[in-house]
């Protein structure tokens, strides 16, 4: 493998001066510049980006710890954050929780063994007891995504209360009474903040909460599927309307309806928390609340950014609004 020093020698210059070529630390003449990069080409050298880091105090990477596999929604998510940290000349490394907290500190462990410049997660069930306070002390800086924690650092989430309470209220508006709900997985932030918009869209109704109207879905498809199937397949009592607090758990319901021949929106009116890039392709297609994850991508990035600079002000919670997607799964033609 070619070294700076075969470059040197065969531009003919020194190797201060091909390091200057590389790292644009001095200025160098045109000409000398193109025998140094010529030289390099031929030789097939590739410059040291890790003893250059090491140098510099920075590895140029960001760590992105996300639970990407179960929820489709996360997969726009990366994509956005993915685009912002290549566009400012850094390298993403992302790892997938899934939502376990074994898994997650691994994959925490692994980026602070990297020595990565900062991290951004979407904390699993307790990570402000396990994951977080283990960042915090290694002072690398952390942004929150998608799910707030009970910690005092920086967080970017959609928003969550009046969303949901804008797709239940929708549903009661249209004359239901019996609107069944699935909610995410117990201990995330998210889930109780869209449980609290469900409880209040029914008591602005002046409906009491129904606990069999409850579903656990967990935040994943399979665990919906078999709570819908469940509840609505009893003879008595059948919800009429049913809204769904995230995409996963939305395909996991969608599932279990039809396996009952129960058709949407004849037989249940449904809504559901995050917009599928397909879901004007549904028939009817489905009424939604759509996150704007290219915003929150951007934003997390740039507060991420703005930490590994220097900035100390004190930790920012931002909430990203959300738009509905007004279509016809709800009953409305």
């Amino acid at each position: 493998m070619a070294t700076m020093d075969d470059v040197a020698a065969r531009a003919g210059v020194s190797g201060t001066t091909v390091s200057h070529v590389l790292n644009g630390t001095r200025y160098v003449s045109d000409a000398t510049r193109a025998k140094v990069e010529a030289a390099i080409a031929e030789l097939g050298y590739r410059h040291n980006m890790a003893a250059r880091a090491l140098a510099a105090g920075r590895t140029q990477t960001i760590g992105l710890s996300i639970s990407a596999l179960t929820n489709p929604y996360f997969g726009s998510l990366v994509h956005a954050i993915e685009k912002q940290v290549t566009e400012a000349g850094y390298m993403l490394i992302s790892g997938d929780s899934h939502d376990d907290a074994t898994m997650e500190k691994r994959v925490v462990e692994s980026f602070l063994d990297r020595r990565v410049d900062g991290i951004i997660m979407a904390p699993s069930v307790g990570a402000e007891y396990r994951t977080i306070p283990q960042i915090t002390a290694s002072k690398t800086p952390l942004i929150l995504i998608d799910r707030n924690a009970p910690v005092d650092c920086d967080q970017i989430t959609p928003e969550n209360i009046d969303s949901a309470y804008l797709l239940t209220h929708h549903l009661l508006e249209k004359g239901h009474r019996q609107v069944a709900v699935v909610t995410g997985l117990a201990g995330l932030g998210s889930t109780s903040e869209r449980y609290q918009g469900y409880v209040r869209a029914l008591a602005d109704f002046e409906i009491e909460v129904d606990e069999t109207l409850v579903l656990n879905g967990a935040s994943k498809a399979e665990v919906a599927q078999d709570a819908v199937i469940r509840r609505f397949q009893e003879p008595h009592g059948r919800p009429t309307a049913l809204v769904v607090m995230n995409n996963a758990m939305s395909i996991g319901a969608i599932r279990g309806l039809r396996s009952l021949h129960l058709a949407i929106p004849d037989d249940v009116a449904f809504c559901g928390y995050d917009d599928f890039e397909w879901a004007d392709l549904f028939e009817p297609q489905l009424t939604t609340v759509a996150q704007n994850v290219e915003e929150m991508g951007q934003r997390a990035v740039d507060l991420l950014f703005q930490r590994i600079s220097g900035n100390d002000a004190p930790p920012r919670r931002v909430q990203v609004p959300t738009t509905f997607r007004h279509r016809h799964s709800c009953g409305c033609r």
